[in-house]
């Protein structure tokens, strides 16, 4: 009988292999079905009947209700990117902030870091549902001292609504910046020390050093920090978007196969928005 030879390089790619193996199958059974199953019920009428799921071929009719009949999607959809733009910058600036600030050391540094993270735990769904309704997301009675008077009289509505929106949800905005504060956090320990012992022989000041030697050291984990924000802000259970969805899974007017073009829908816009953010990251590193 021949024997089959195999070399080390064969047989370590065959051991990497079948360590992942339950990965692969998990994925194609998963999630790649589904998502292309789902790919197929955004061209069909889904109804669901006692005796089954029944399909229907439309084509591309679930789509062009999305864009020009649906009242609320487009809207949701503007709504979403604008909030997009302003939550991100925010979230990514307050987290290395704060990491650097408990980054220093002070007493009870751990204790800060937990009260920072603690917020990533408690977040869920019906957590932040209830305390949306009891006005614990925003600063209180911050309508009350003027100030939104005063934008909406001096600056075009235009840009006064975005930062009244930004006053409104400044706090459940920061709440979102636990995970990015560990994550700078690590990156800021793995910094070398020799490097502004050197800055502060070369004069520099600690601003100075802050941006020739820390913000171009923590340019990759700002990349990380704005891919996981986006991704975690676009599939929170109450995105609107997302609540939007599954009202429309059951609805006796659209049903299963509109949802899932506008899941599509909203998937394209969410690769997109990781597309144009980590390329002008991408272009400002370079």
């Amino acid at each position: 009988m021949a024997k089959i030879k195999i070399t080390n390089k064969r047989r370590k790619q065959i051991i990497g292999l079948t360590f992942i193996s339950p990965w692969i199958v998990g994925f194609l059974i998963f999630t790649l079905y589904p998502m292309v199953h789902s790919m197929y019920l955004s061209f069909h009428q889904v109804k669901i009947t006692p005796v089954g799921i029944k399909t229907i071929y439309i084509g591309l009719e679930n789509y062009k209700y999305a864009f020009f009949s649906d009242p609320v999607f487009i809207e949701k959809v503007l709504k979403y990117l604008q909030e997009m733009v302003l939550n991100i910058p925010i979230i990514i600036v307050f987290s290395l902030i704060i990491a650097l600030l408990i980054n220093q050391k002070i007493k009870f540094r751990g204790i800060f870091r937990t009260i920072f993270f603690l917020p990533v735990i408690i977040t869920s769904g019906p957590v932040i549902n209830e305390l949306l309704s009891q006005g614990a997301t925003s600063i209180p009675n911050i309508e009350q001292y003027g100030m939104f008077t005063m934008i909406e009289n001096s600056l075009n509505p235009f840009v006064a609504a975005p930062i009244m929106y930004l006053f409104k949800q400044i706090i459940m905005v920061l709440w979102f910046s636990g995970v990015q504060i560990l994550i700078f956090l690590a990156g800021l320990q793995k910094v070398d020390q020799s490097l502004y012992e050197a800055a502060r022989i070369d004069g520099a000041s600690p601003w100075e050093s802050f941006w020739k030697v820390t913000l171009p050291m923590l340019m990759p984990l700002v990349i990380v920090n704005v891919i996981y924000t986006i991704v975690y802000v676009s599939t929170f259970a109450l995105n609107e978007i997302i609540i939007l969805i599954k009202n429309n899974m059951f609805s006796t007017i659209t049903g299963f196969g509109y949802a899932t073009a506008v899941a599509w829908i909203y998937f394209i816009i969410i690769t997109l928005m990781l597309a144009i953010w980590t390329g002008l990251l991408s272009l400002k590193k370079r």
